[in-house]
């Protein structure tokens, strides 16, 4: 991840501190500076464990998608 501050770090902290998460990840798409992506943690092997829990995520986007597809 990279050492300094993106353009949407401060959402990020804001997200963060307004829920008291341990970590935030924050995608953001056509915003006010473009496309973006940060993520902020205490635990050091969240970033490790980053691509699986998007991979996992993603999985379950599809299927809640394919559920409104068919109902």
């Amino acid at each position: 991840m990279p050492l300094v501050p993106g353009k949407y770090d401060d959402a990020c902290t804001n997200a963060r501190r307004e829920t008291e998460a341990v970590g935030v990840i924050l995608i953001v798409v056509a915003g006010k500076h473009g496309h973006g992506f940060e993520v902020q943690t205490a635990e050091p092997d969240l970033e490790k464990q980053l691509p699986t829990l998007l991979r996992i995520t993603a999985d379950l986007i599809e299927i809640e998608n394919k559920k409104g597809l068919s109902s």
